[in-house]
This record gives C-alpha cells, sequence and structure tokens, in this order.
C-alpha cells in the first residue's frame, strides 16, 4: 500500500501522457500496480521499483492504445531516411510555456505522440521503442522525426500568434 501512495501520482503522469484521459490512465495505473505485484520476484535487486512499474505502466498504456483504437501504424521502413536538418533553435527569448508544449504534444497524431512521449520524455532509444511497438527501427526513427518537425511547427506557430 505504501509503494501505490509513493508512486501513484508518477505513474498517472506518465499514462496520462500517452491516454490523454483521466479515468483510462487511472485504470491503467491499478492495472500495472496489479501486474507489478503479480510479478514482484521477476524485479530485479539492482533496479527501482519506480522504474519498474514506470515501465509496467508505459506497456500497459500502449497495449490499451492498440486494444482501444487498433492503430495501424504505417511501416514506411523502406523510406530512405532524410538527412538530420539542422536544428533552428527558438529565439532565446521567448520559449514556449510548458503548458504550451503539453497541448501541442497531446495534438499530434497518435503514432508521432507515442514515439515523440518515449523519446523525449521516456528517455527510450529508438531501438526499444522499436521493440516495445513490434516496428521496425526505421520506421521509429521517421516517425520520431515526423512527429519532432510537427511539435517544432506547432510551437513555432504559438510563438508566433
Amino acid at each position: 500500500m505504501k509503494a501505490y501512495q509513493l508512486y501513484k501520482d508518477a505513474l498517472f503522469n506518465t499514462s496520462i501522457r500517452f491516454l490523454k484521459n483521466e479515468h483510462d490512465a487511472q485504470d491503467v495505473v491499478h492495472d500495472a500496480f496489479i501486474k507489478g505485484f503479480q510479478n514482484i520476484e521477476k524485479l530485479d535487486d539492482e533496479g527501482s521499483l519506480i522504474a519498474w512499474l514506470k515501465r509496467i505502466v508505459i506497456n500497459c498504456s500502449l497495449d490499451f492504445i492498440k486494444k482501444k483504437k487498433k492503430m495501424n501504424w504505417l511501416d514506411d521502413g523502406h523510406i530512405t531516411l532524410e538527412q538530420e536538418s539542422t536544428e533552428e533553435d527558438l529565439n532565446e527569448k521567448e520559449y514556449p510555456s510548458m503548458e504550451k508544449i503539453k497541448k501541442a504534444i497531446d495534438q499530434l497524431k497518435d503514432k508521432y505522440r507515442i514515439i515523440v512521449v518515449l523519446y523525449l520524455i521516456e528517455n527510450y532509444t529508438h531501438k526499444e521503442i522499436a521493440e516495445v511497438l513490434d516496428l521496425n527501427e526505421s520506421t521509429v526513427r521517421n516517425q520520431y522525426r515526423r512527429g519532432k518537425n510537427q511539435l517544432k511547427e506547432q510551437l513555432q506557430n504559438t510563438m508566433t500568434l
């Protein structure tokens, strides 16, 4: 019970980034705790409980999305990766607020939003994302690049308003 009280809010915040619905996120967190404690023997002594539970919440959130929306991921792994464009930094004096960033992320298509969140916020590698989502790594890289570009465009548009 103590672990639940300590970690429920952090795990909820992780899940809500994917699901965008409070009730669904609460259900997923609840299910993740049940799965976690049913499989507690699989927790490595070296690993931390919160990191392990966070991974379970992410997987449960992704499973929930797949079941609910039956997402069709575009497998465009055959497309040659474009050269990494040089990043143009936002004007240093005018950064968007966290609220604007969250809103911009929420407006991305699911296939981009999930990869952007996993990569930028949850610090997954492209390889790990590909494994979790059962995609080619090149597809993940392309989806990430497209999502990042859309996010950047949305943020730049909000800065000019």
